[in-house]
């Protein structure tokens, strides 16, 4: 297996991040109220630009590739659009700020550009999300309101194909998916196997966490046709509305808490045990592929179990301690066996055909996990 690319950004860790069209740049947040737009130079990312606007912690980030347009969620309840425009006294292009009403009275929690990119959601802890639109009459962003039946935080989003549909995980413990046409922007939606009339906020379907966790990541499928959500309950769950039928694979690791698909029939998911892991399958059912963090092996993809914070030396010396009262045990091994140190918080397609402080470029298309290479085609992570 390939050795992926690694690049050492800054001290402080990334909550979010996201790339541009060519991906030469790259737009993150080191846990602060900015977002830093890195450039490719040569074999490292420089800091060419720096958007400064919300007043506090920013928690999400999306970078329209074909408007070229940033979209910003934070705490401070607020969400921005910065677009670029030629600055009449420097001659360069310099980002400028939209603000968008949100009107929410909690902090903002995720956002997701559509993808036509004439609107985005915004996930919140008040229990709503706001469907932005722009309002060309009065130049300016206006959100509509998804509520109903939310009972709690929503943690994520992602946008069906058809720029109508959105899945939404939430605290309550749901995955659900919901109609966000808005009757002055979408055409008319085709029939989906998740319904035919899809008025705003009908909800086409609800799906419990399997023993009640938190859902921290939701993702449709490329065709839509399919929906993956990641539980606090260290399980994955995928389910086909045309079927019905729900598969849940559970978990030996710590949970995940983000998501993305490579393929109809592949997924790449990651969270608290540091190591991105691969799942494969289909309408006949679903299992664990491996891990793309071969570290601890260093002979090809391992097993997930092998590396990871519940394999780490701290960890056995706890579990010791705590199963048979083995208190002897000296821990000289607090780091973990993976590349990331740290909870992995943000998954994003870097090529078709991360969390803590560094950015992984991980080469998907070399696992080898029973034949997984040849299905994952030439996504790169």
């Amino acid at each position: 297996m390939s050795a992926p690319e690694v690049y050492s950004i800054a001290q402080a860790p990334i909550t979010c991040h996201t790339f541009n069209a060519d991906r030469s740049q790259l737009a993150l947040s080191l846990n602060d109220n900015n977002i830093n737009i890195y450039t490719k130079q040569g074999k490292e990312w420089q800091v060419t630009e720096t958007l400064s606007e919300h007043d506090k912690v920013i928690t999400s980030v999306d970078w329209a590739p074909r408007t070229n347009c940033i979209v910003t969620a934070s705490q401070d309840r607020n969400a921005y659009v910065w677009s670029q425009s030629l600055d009449p006294n420097t001659g360069r292009m310099v980002w400028k700020p939209t603000l968008v009403l949100l009107r929410i009275n909690r902090a903002a929690t995720f956002v997701r550009w559509s993808p036509n990119e004439d609107k985005f959601a915004v996930a919140s802890g008040a229990r709503t999300i706001a469907i932005c639109s722009f309002d060309p009459e009065n130049n300016w962003w206006v959100a509509r309101h998804l509520k109903k039946p939310i009972r709690s935080t929503v943690l994520s989003v992602d946008w069906h194909p058809n720029n109508v549909l959105l899945a939404a995980g939430s605290a309550d413990m749901k995955a659900r998916v919901f109609s966000a046409y808005i009757k002055d922007v979408d055409k008319r939606p085709a029939p989906t196997v998740w319904g035919e009339k899809l008025p705003f906020n009908t909800v086409c379907g609800e799906y419990a966490s399997p023993t009640g966790g938190w859902v921290h990541a939701v993702g449709f499928s490329p065709s839509g046709d399919t929906l993956a959500f990641a539980s606090h309950d260290s399980s994955i769950t995928i389910v086909y509305p045309g079927g019905p039928t729900v598969y849940t694979i559970r978990l030996q690791s710590l949970p995940h808490v983000t998501l993305t698909w490579t393929a109809e029939d592949t997924l790449v998911a990651a969270g608290h045990d540091c190591q991105p892991v691969v799942y494969s399958g289909g309408p006949g059912g679903w299992s664990l592929a491996g891990t793309l963090d071969d570290s601890a092996t260093k002979t090809g993809a391992a097993r997930v179990g092998t590396v990871g914070r519940l394999n780490t030396a701290a960890f056995n010396a706890f579990r010791n301690a705590d199963t048979r009262g083995h208190t002897s045990e000296t821990v000289t091994d607090t780091e973990l066996h993976t590349i990331h140190q740290n909870t992995i918080t943000s998954v994003r397609p870097h090529e078709k055909g991360a969390g803590g402080s560094v950015l992984v470029i991980w080469n998907v298309s070399a696992v080898s996990v029973g034949g997984l290479a040849g299905r994952l085609g030439a996504m790169r992570m």
